[in-house]
Order: C-alpha cells, then sequence, then structure tokens
C-alpha cells in the first residue's frame, strides 16, 4: 500500500511552517546579539522570509520575544505543571529531582538558556520585558518548586523548612551554571566544568540537606 503523502500545495506547507521558522531564527539571534542588538529585518532574513511576512505574526520585537519565551521555557514549566499534578503519588524527593533535571536538560542545558542571560543582562533596559519574564517564567516556575517543597514538608518526606527561602536556594546553583555555560564556557581554553556531573552532585545534595531528621 502507498503511504499517505501530503496533499497540501509547498508553498501553503511553507506557510503553515513560518512561525516556527521565524521563533527558530529569533531564538538563535536573541541569545547570539542580545535583545537590543537583535533587529527583525536579521531574524526575516535567517527565516527565509520578508520582514513584512514577519509582521504577519508578530506586532514588533517584543511581541516576538514573548513568543519565543512562551514556546520554549514557559512550555516546559507548562509540562511540568502537569506532569506534577499527575504524580501524586511520587516520593517529593523523586519529584522534585525529576523536576530539576528536566529543567536542566530542557532549558539549562540547551540554547534556551541564553535567554535567561539576556533578561538578566538587559532588563533593567527593557522594564516591560522583565515584568513578562517575571511573571510567566520565575513566578511561575518558583511557585512549581515551592508546591513540591510545602507537599514534601506536610508528607513528613522533608525536614521542617521555609519553602520559599529553600526554593531560592534551589535556583540559584542551576542559574549559575547556566551562566558558566553560557558565559565562560565557550571562552575557556582548557576543559571546563562537566555540567552533568555538576548537576548529579547538586541534586545529591539536595536529597541529602532535605532529608528528615532521624
Amino acid at each position: 500500500m502507498q503511504a499517505p503523502t501530503d496533499t497540501k500545495p509547498r508553498w501553503e506547507r511553507r506557510k503553515d511552517a513560518r512561525p516556527q521558522e521565524l521563533l527558530a531564527a529569533a531564538l538563535e539571534l536573541f541569545v547570539d546579539r542580545g535583545f537590543a542588538a537583535t533587529r527583525l529585518e536579521d531574524v526575516a532574513r535567517a527565516a527565509g522570509v520578508s520582514k513584512g511576512t514577519l509582521y504577519l505574526y508578530f506586532e514588533n520585537k517584543q511581541d516576538l520575544f514573548k513568543a519565543v519565551v512562551r514556546d520554549t521555557i514557559v512550555q516546559t514549566i507548562g509540562q511540568a505543571e502537569s506532569d506534577a499534578a499527575a504524580a501524586q503519588d511520587m516520593p517529593s524527593d523523586e519529584l522534585l529531582r525529576q523536576m530539576l533535571r528536566t529543567w536542566w536538560t530542557q532549558v539549562g542545558a540547551t540554547k534556551v538558556a541564553g535567554l535567561a542571560k539576556l533578561m538578566m543582562a538587559e532588563s533593567g533596559n527593557f522594564p516591560e520585558l522583565a515584568q513578562f519574564y517575571n511573571e510567566e517564567v520565575i513566578e511561575r516556575g518558583s511557585r512549581l518548586l515551592t508546591g513540591i517543597l510545602e507537599r514534601g514538608v506536610a508528607r513528613g518526606e522533608f525536614r521542617p523548612l521555609d519553602p520559599v527561602m529553600m526554593t531560592n536556594v534551589l535556583i540559584a546553583p542551576v542559574l549559575t551554571l547556566m551562566m558558566w555555560k553560557h558565559s565562560f564556557f565557550p571562552c575557556e581554553t582548557h576543559e571546563g566544568v562537566d555540567a552533568d556531573a555538576f548537576m548529579e552532585t547538586f541534586l545529591g545534595l539536595v536529597q541529602q540537606g532535605l532529608a528528615p531528621q532521624k
């Protein structure tokens, strides 16, 4: 039997793919150049379309940046929220480890991590984007981790602790590793930090530090 084929005209298939092509090109340029230095015409050129075509999908550069963040980081957080809600029977330490590991593999170890570096460097010049990033990424991700910590304490799986403060403690090393990866590793002439080994060491310390006292 002959396999089914896509009967859409080539131009129509191309049109359907354009938003994702634009987002992929924008991610590369935002991370490599920063927000201020990225021009919409360069994004369009990298995606193989005209600047006018880009405006059919995104109103301006801020709108494009928000779409990139939502397509990458926010989507990862949303999936993590769904996974956590469906894992009520999973031990809290295992769930927390899974969430942190997933964040690293899907965000921290990828090009997407450069968006966090971008926001740290340019948020002062673009307060609207800073507020957007804080609400949709930082606050939402923090709530997820805090909720897991609260659950673990309530179940006696974690020692008594301040969940909000511990959330900050958990985020800081992962954020530092992300900055190392995108700020220092590409410039080092010697062997850099093994990011996977760093994460395993960190997660081991987290598990020991949160364990209830016997």
